[in-house]
């Protein structure tokens, strides 16, 4: 007769149980640690070689060696003294660069106001895209133009406002300032 399902599940819990507990299954906990007894070692004597002479084992072939090795009849040099002159340095031959430089002619030119703006350069009758230096009082900016804008048509172009501020050469004041597009 086959043993019911609930006492085979009964029978598995004690042996895992008893499996478990360390005294009941013979294991027991780790000992501490403990010092080694001296006793348990003891002197090793080599006989000593006496009158017989030791070989020596003969390197690996001198065919094989590196080029920098060191060995028993090697010398080593010291290094440079401080005040000897040093080596000659073979001056540089730099091209002649003209001291000035030039934008290429642009395409066309367009003059009214700009003012700031926020999202970039802005310009309503030129295409995303196209590459303009904004001249002012301040200075010139190479940007690109970013966005469609202004709206008005009395402004030419509208400016990040960092950059409007560094070509307009005015104070914080200001709301437009008049420039030159140069478009390329």
């Amino acid at each position: 007769m086959r043993p019911s399902r609930t006492v085979a599940i009964a029978a598995l819990t004690a042996v895992l149980a008893f499996g478990a507990l360390p005294g009941l299954a013979g294991s027991r906990e780790p000992s501490r640690e403990q010092p080694i007894d001296a006793a348990s070692f003891r002197d090793v004597i080599f006989a000593a070689a006496g009158a017989r002479s030791i070989e020596t084992i003969a390197g690996p072939d001198s065919a094989n060696a590196a080029a920098g090795r060191i060995d028993p009849a090697s010398s080593f040099r010291d290094a440079p003294s401080a005040d000897a002159a040093p080596a000659e340095r073979i001056a540089a031959k730099l091209p002649k660069v003209p001291v000035a430089w030039d934008w290429k002619p642009p395409r066309y030119t367009l003059s009214g106001y700009a003012t700031f703006y926020d999202n970039g350069t802005t310009a309503m009758r030129l295409p995303r895209g196209t590459i303009v230096v904004v001249c002012g009082a301040g200075g010139c900016l190479e940007r690109v133009v970013n966005d469609y804008g202004p709206i008005k048509q009395t402004r030419v172009v509208d400016m990040y406002r960092p950059d409007f501020f560094a070509i307009c050469g005015c104070g914080s004041w200001a709301g437009t300032t008049w420039v030159t597009v140069s478009v390329y």
